[in-house]
């Protein structure tokens, strides 16, 4: 008999259902965090360098947390509930919210790193992760009751204002400090 938060089989299709939540929880946050990062950074009028050193840093940093957050709420819950999970399960499921935050978190570095790209790099970032911030929020509607339109526009327009928000911070901030 297999344990209430295994998945049903080992079949590819079976472990994305299993893990759609971390991937989409993960994605979601690494896309909005790291946008934010860069947006606020652009705002300030710093570097190119000095946005993918603050968004790499942020990137892996917050994305451990984000996996590390994970592995210890589901300890936790089992605690709660009397039930022994182990470690493995609970490290397979920060294993999928960490990588799916630091892969599509990328999304908004990557204009960043292309040389030829570097004069237009943050009006690329924001095409680029607009166009994430709108897959991942459809995607969501896999694990969220809703429609796929509906939950895309929603996370590109929450994230939009964090990123404006983020910005806005950045250029106020740049004039208070230079």
């Amino acid at each position: 008999m297999r344990a209430r938060h295994d998945p049903a089989t080992r079949r590819p299709e079976d472990l994305l259902r299993h893990y759609l939540g971390d991937l989409v929880y993960g994605a979601n946050d690494g896309l909005i965090t790291t946008f934010t990062v860069v947006s606020g950074v652009a705002g300030a009028g710093l570097s190119a360098t000095v946005v993918v050193i603050i968004g790499l840093v942020n990137l892996v940093a917050d994305g451990f947390s984000m996996g590390a957050s994970s592995f210890l709420s589901i300890r936790s819950s089992a605690s709660a509930e009397g039930v022994d999970r182990g470690v493995r399960e609970p490290l397979l499921h920060a294993m999928a919210t960490f990588g799916a935050f630091v892969l599509i978190g990328f999304v908004p570095l990557f204009s960043h790193l292309v040389p030829t790209w570097r004069d237009s790099a943050f009006p690329l970032s924001c095409v680029l992760t607009g166009i994430a911030m709108f897959t991942v929020g459809a995607l969501r509607s896999l694990v969220i009751p809703g429609s796929w339109l509906r939950r895309g526009a929603e996370m590109l327009v929450v994230g939009s204002i964090a990123a404006g928000v983020a910005f806005g911070v950045g250029r106020i901030t740049s004039t208070l400090v230079g």
